[in-house]
């Protein structure tokens, strides 16, 4: 998993080719709605696009994660279906139903039930590599539903470069993310991660967290500003030195919610001693989005390591798998 981590880099690029080289055939209609569906590390890509996409998206991006769809989805809808096996069972059942409703179907995996399907259909399929972990492919479907979105018209500009650049970038950088997640690591040693950060950052919290439960073998939980501080500041009411809080910060949020956070800070700090910031680098979105996802990747490897654990094993999930397979 630490050569994964590692290869972060090259896997963008390499993503970046396999969306310069497939042919869509485009929308043929009125579009008025996208849904992602996939889940668990197919998913998380689409999460984080439906974020990079909010403020340019020229209709509603939405992300399913489950075995069904909206009642909206029809034949105004594209719905990209992202499962790297392409065996998810949820995903399958979700791109059955979208067929059903007749929506139009991109299909991103390395092959599978999913690809069988796109194949027999004639929908449009972007094939990844085959091989790794989906967990650790979150570049090839990050990249390519991004890819999707714009030939679509969904976003108006190609955020392809964006990505290149990107991976410049965190080479380039590269020991000194590896230098600050090995000092999170320390901080997080023997406590339970609390990971905040703003809504349209909110996959990169989730990304964090899904990477410490999987790779790290831990439970923590995430949450946003400033939807938590209309809830969940309340629940600081007492004292655990056990909880460890992590502040992903980007120094061009909106003003309110730096404020925010300076406050949080302080009532945070009256329950707790542990709290840490990580100030993202990058210049754009993409930039800044790659570059804590790396962290954060870098943060649960290295993790697993300290706690003497298997980053690739998921043994209970294959368990669950199999016990499904029962019924």
């Amino acid at each position: 998993m630490k050569k994964l981590v590692a290869e972060f880099p090259a896997q963008l690029r390499a993503a970046v080719n396999i969306s310069k080289a497939s042919v869509l055939k485009g929308f043929n209609g009125d579009l008025q709605n996208v849904l992602i569906t996939g889940l668990g590390g197919s998913g998380i890509g689409g999460t984080i696009a439906s974020e990079l996409a909010a403020k340019q998206a020229k209709v509603p991006v939405v992300v399913s994660k489950g075995y069904f769809i909206p009642g909206w989805v029809g034949k105004h809808t594209l719905v990209i279906v992202s499962s790297f096996s392409g065996n998810t069972e949820e995903t399958i059942n979700a791109m059955q139903l979208a067929m059903e409703a007749g929506a139009t179907i991109v299909a991103v995996t390395s092959g599978g039930k999913v690809a069988e399907i796109a194949r027999e259909k004639n929908f449009d399929l972007i094939l990844l590599p085959t091989g790794d972990s989906p967990r650790a492919c979150l570049g090839y479907s990050l990249v390519q539903q991004m890819h999707i979105l714009q030939s679509f018209g969904v976003i108006a500009e190609s955020v392809l470069n964006d990505f290149l650049t990107a991976a410049d970038l965190i080479e380039k950088e590269q020991q000194a993310i590896l230098e600050e997640a090995t000092k999170l690591t320390t901080f997080f040693k023997g406590r339970v991660p609390v990971i905040y950060t703003t809504t349209y950052r909110e996959g990169i919290a989730i990304r964090l967290r899904q990477q410490l439960n999987e790779n790290a073998k831990i439970l923590c939980w995430h949450h946003v500003v400033p939807e938590m501080n209309h809830n969940e500041l309340v629940g600081w009411t007492t004292k655990n030195e056990e909880l460890a809080v992590l502040l992903l910060r980007d120094k061009d949020d909106y003003e309110r919610n730096q404020k925010r956070f300076e406050i949080n800070k302080g009532v945070i700090g009256k329950y707790t001693p542990h709290i840490a910031e990580s100030w993202v680098g990058g210049k754009n979105k993409v930039e800044k989005a790659i570059w804590h996802i790396h962290l954060g990747d870098w943060i649960s490897v290295l993790l697993a390591d300290q706690r003497g654990v298997d980053p690739v094993e998921v043994r209970v999930i294959d368990h669950l798998k199999g016990e499904l397979s029962k019924f």
